[in-house]
């Protein structure tokens, strides 16, 4: 045949939409990106300083995603599969651009327990903003063991770092998290010994 019938799709039938994505139809990789655009630029921003650098990682992600989705196991939910590529992506970022940046020392004064009923009454974006000011690499070890719920011992591998290191990176982490919380609300801070945050030690 002289010319190859374009693939066709159903914008609310994934699948479909993967399978014209797979078949380079343009059309469907725009909707691909647009159905999942504000998910994955929820993730990028947790690792990110800036709005433009969340951009960087999540045009790069959903470049890695149309060139690997031959390898996409349809029995699996895409958004896990997705956010896997995001993360890997944002690390990657991490490493060629925020490695050997650290940050300063901890308080050794500092209490870094977190009142876990102060952390529900500040809206998510505004914890988000907290996040993103913290150095790269406090940040990106938080997000990874607090929100993704990776193991310490997970993350010293995908950032080729010592546990140890990387335990004391998250510990400083939620030690100026705490600290720029109670800057910005000191009026929700009870008088009472707040609660200790619960984290993941395996997954």
């Amino acid at each position: 045949m002289l010319f190859k019938k374009r693939p066709t799709f159903v914008e609310n039938d994934l699948l479909s939409v993967i399978d014209a994505c797979r078949a380079n139809n343009a059309l469907a990789q725009r909707v691909l990106f647009r159905q999942f655009y504000g998910y994955a630029k929820s993730i990028c921003l947790r690792y990110s300083s800036s709005i433009e650098e969340a951009e960087d990682v999540l045009n790069e992600s959903f470049l890695k995603v149309f060139q690997r989705l031959d390898t996409y196991d349809a029995s699996y939910p895409f958004k896990a599969w997705l956010r896997t590529i995001l993360i890997n992506t944002a690390i990657s970022y991490y490493r060629k651009y925020h490695k050997l940046e650290t940050g300063p020392a901890p308080d050794p004064d500092m209490d870094i327990a977190f009142d876990d009923n102060v952390i529900d009454r500040i809206a998510a974006d505004e914890i988000l903003a907290l996040v993103q000011e913290l150095p790269p690499v406090y940040r990106t070890v938080f997000s990874m063991h607090v929100v993704d719920g990776y193991s310490l011992r997970e993350i010293a591998e995908l950032l080729q770092n010592n546990e140890a290191t990387v335990r004391s990176h998250f510990l400083r982490a939620r030690q100026r998290l705490q600290q720029a919380i109670k800057t910005a609300y000191p009026h929700l801070f009870p008088t009472d010994p707040p609660i200790p945050v619960r984290y993941h030690e395996n997954r």
